[in-house]
């Protein structure tokens, strides 16, 4: 069934379940079987019901509600996000295509496209994401997907998105978005008419750090051909992490509106701190794109960064004395995690290149869990 609710809140309970429940179970039960009885309507070898092939029930419900959280046509999930990025992304191109992608994005798929897509084949081009004029420029007839984060990793950056499905639409290109940093609770991109977002769901849609989790959400004929290419790679997500998955999603419209509100009061907190040299956060105004995440953004998402005045040294004294805080190189979970990117998350991408992105070695980036916004700061204070 299909919630017909338009509210997130209960979309992320209902929408997808089974009806009648299974054996009147409230809760959909773990199908923790490889291969299920043979029926004479799986005509086609992606239809047969085994557990690599993504068509599990435990599946299947993620996959209708995960559509109905972004207002999509169709979902799939995968093993990780970076099994949705790679196989999307091997499933629409071919040797001798072409792709234009954001230059600060994921450090994973930095180099998963500058390292391992290359050798299959396909060339790329890095883009300024804030300025539409350039793409042009680097435009060629082989071009065939457009690539940018919602708000990018670590900088926290907000692209200009509506400029990007303009750009898709005339250039008959496929728009993708890494929809991770915002959720759908903050923006859907189906809505905005992206043909396809991606997740790494081990982040907010889960949001207790025990899974990792992949989704690619949007149109049904792309994801219909992007399922075949899981299929044959395997990139499958198990029974058990897809039942934790949709667990984690139930949460999920209640977590991320504490978390957004925390995170806004953070920000504000740290960038009036004297020890503090930058806060990069779009819900501040201060921020470059303030205006254009108020336009695109129902919330502005529980990451910041931040940069301190003692540099590296200072930067890592701070990790080393938060107490609420834990040191690790994740995000969206329910508990507060702090990290430098330039040493964990992004350390694949070259010194010089990471510089020249500006992601420096003092930068700090803190997921904001669901802790008591006054003790992370309390806390944070008494660090710094």
């Amino acid at each position: 069934m299909t919630s017909d609710s338009n509210s997130i809140e209960t979309k992320s309970i209902h929408a997808g379940a089974y009806e009648p429940k299974v054996n009147k179970a409230v809760t959909l039960p773990i199908f923790q079987s490889s291969t299920f009885e043979y029926s004479d309507n799986e005509s086609d070898y992606h239809d047969i019901k085994y557990l690599r092939l993504n068509n599990t029930p435990n599946h299947i419900v993620l996959h209708r509600r995960l559509a109905a959280l972004e207002n999509a046509e169709a979902a799939l999930v995968t093993s990780s996000g970076m099994a949705a990025i790679s196989t999307s992304l091997l499933a629409l191109m071919k040797a001798g295509d072409h792709l234009l992608i954001q230059d600060c994005l994921y450090g994973g798929t930095h180099s998963f496209v500058a390292e391992d897509l290359v050798k299959t084949g396909v060339t790329f081009d890095f883009i300024d994401a804030q300025n539409p004029k350039s793409w042009e420029k680097k435009l060629k007839p082989q071009t065939k997907v457009i690539y940018v984060e919602t708000i990018s990793n670590p900088l926290l950056q907000i692209a200009d998105l509506k400029a990007v499905i303009e750009f898709a639409k005339f250039n008959r290109l496929v728009s993708m978005i890494d929809n991770t940093f915002a959720s759908p609770v903050n923006f859907r991109p189906a809505e905005w008419e992206f043909d396809l977002s991606l997740h790494s769901c081990t982040k907010y849609l889960n949001g207790h750090s025990d899974i990792v989790a992949g989704a690619v959400i949007g149109r049904e004929a792309l994801i219909k051909t992007i399922t075949h290419k899981l299929n044959h790679l395997g990139g499958t997500l198990d029974p058990h992490s897809c039942f934790l998955l949709e667990r984690g999603i139930k949460t999920l419209a209640l977590r991320v509106r504490f978390q957004n509100e925390s995170a806004l009061k953070i920000a504000q907190f740290l960038s009036t701190h004297r020890a503090v040299s930058k806060v990069y956060y779009p819900g501040l105004e201060v921020h470059p794109q303030y205006r254009r995440a108020q336009e695109l953004l129902n919330g502005f998402g529980g990451v910041l960064s931040f940069e301190l005045k003692g540099g590296s040294d200072a930067a890592v004294s701070l990790i080393d004395r938060v107490k609420i805080s834990t040191h690790a190189p994740s995000l969206g979970g329910v508990e507060t995690l702090i990290t430098r990117p330039g040493v964990t998350t992004h350390i694949s991408i070259p010194p010089e290149e990471r510089l020249k992105l500006g992601i420096r070695d003092d930068l700090i980036r803190l997921s904001v869990g669901i802790e008591a916004t006054a003790d992370l700061i309390s806390d944070l204070d008494g660090a710094l």
